[in-house]
């Protein structure tokens, strides 16, 4: 049931990353293998990239290859799609406020079920739900989101940690698992809303 509610989030986040991913490529206009690769690697990078780094076998779309096929499909889906949303560049900040909150509760829960400390786990859901939109974003030539002005990696560190922290109180999963996407996703929405971000680092003269 635990693994089973892992995959579920997996699931969800592959196809709203992969659709976040497709929409960058039809802003840069390209072919519909453009699509395939920028959707793929955008649904699965970070998913990707956390199974190596906790060294977990196998990466999850080698286990479950219908990942891959999923990507591939819904990459083309926008292909003949993506003409029919007005501002795409909205759409993609919203959908992947989604998949961030989605991937940085999963790759917490997955880093946590493997028996990896709490920061460690707080650590591989931030690189679940932020490493694939920069791959997106350096390969569709982007400004990287992870850069804008509004609080983003931060909206991630909160979906991770609040899942850990519910979680050693001893909440329900379901229950852990739904705080957690609500604070995340409920942070990152009001950033995007209202301008949210935190103070700014701003050169200054060195003391003399």
């Amino acid at each position: 049931m635990f693994e089973n509610s892992i995959i579920l989030l997996d699931w969800i986040g592959i196809v709203v990353f992969t659709i976040t991913g497709a929409l960058v490529a039809s802003r840069n206009q390209m072919d519909v293998i453009g699509f395939i690769l920028l959707g793929t690697v955008t649904g699965i990078g970070g998913g990707t990239i956390r199974d190596l780094i906790l060294d977990a076998h196998p990466v999850l779309w080698l286990d479950r290859p219908q990942y891959l096929v999923v990507c591939v499909a819904v990459s083309i889906g926008v292909f003949f799609t993506a003409h029919l949303v007005t501002s795409r560049y909205r759409l993609i900040l919203w959908l992947d406020a989604l998949g961030l909150a989605l991937f940085a509760t999963a790759g917490a829960e997955k880093a946590a079920s493997l028996g990896e400390a709490p920061i460690v786990a707080i650590t591989m859901g931030v690189i679940t739900a932020c490493f694939g939109g920069i791959i997106r974003d350096v390969l569709g030539k982007e400004d990287s989101i992870i850069f804008s002005h509004e609080i983003y990696v931060t909206a991630a560190v909160v979906s991770a940690a609040s899942y850990i922290s519910f979680s050693a109180l001893g909440l329900s999963r379901e229950l852990a698992v739904g705080l957690a996407l609500a604070a995340g996703f409920g942070l990152r929405a009001g950033a995007l809303a209202f301008g949210w971000s935190l103070p700014r680092y701003k050169p200054r003269a060195p003391d003399t």
